[in-house]
């Protein structure tokens, strides 16, 4: 619905002549990304999960904002590093926003990729197969994107990206907060002392 707003030129039944302006279209971009934002904390809960279906909807949720790698990074990346300099996702003390944001997101995706390279080559099978969950994530937003722009024109593609990056930004907003400054320190054996409250 988003996107027929996005690109109609006749909203006179909503009591808009012609349609949309730069702002509202703008508006209609954030308010989506909110949702996407906010999809992204379920898809977070049910990744967690053992039935394959619920693993299957997060992935799916996760396809509007595309960032379907993070159902891989979070749950077999973040979860094993956190409070680490090897996490992405957990800011540093006295780190920006802004240093965070960029280092967080392609960090993510390159420790999602070399995970599931990993995965695919311990069962014998092509990083480049469709049971790569990194690729088939990607392919449920391709999908997405490609029907969305089909249906209503190239005029969407500055709404989807807009949506994607704002929802996913929102993430990592939580990311730089739930774990700025945290540092887990090195044991005598030389590993990562395990997660306690304080961290």
């Amino acid at each position: 619905f988003a996107c027929y707003l996005w690109s109609a030129d006749n909203l006179s039944w909503l009591g808009i002549d012609g349609g949309l302006g730069l702002v509202s279209k703008i508006g209609v971009a954030f308010t989506v990304a909110v949702m996407g934002g906010i999809g992204i904390n379920t898809a977070h809960e049910m990744g967690h999960k053992k039935t394959e279906l619920e693993r299957w909807l997060a992935k799916i949720t996760l396809a509007q904002t595309f960032y379907g790698h993070f159902y891989i990074e979070h749950n077999r990346g973040h979860h094993v590093r956190v409070a680490t300099p090897e996490d992405p996702a957990s800011s540093r003390f006295g780190e920006s926003f802004w240093t965070f944001l960029p280092r967080s997101v392609w960090g993510s995706l390159k420790s999602s990729w070399e995970l599931e390279k990993t995965r695919m080559q311990r069962l014998g099978k092509s990083t480049w197969s469709i049971h790569n969950d990194v690729l088939n994530a990607w392919l449920m937003s391709v999908v997405l994107f490609g029907a969305l722009i089909a249906i209503f024109g190239p005029v969407v593609i500055p709404f989807l990206i807009i949506q994607a990056v704002y929802g996913f930004s929102l993430l990592e907003t939580v990311n730089y907060l739930e774990h700025y400054g945290l540092m887990r320190q090195k044991t005598a054996s030389g590993r990562y002392e395990r997660c306690a409250p304080a961290h």
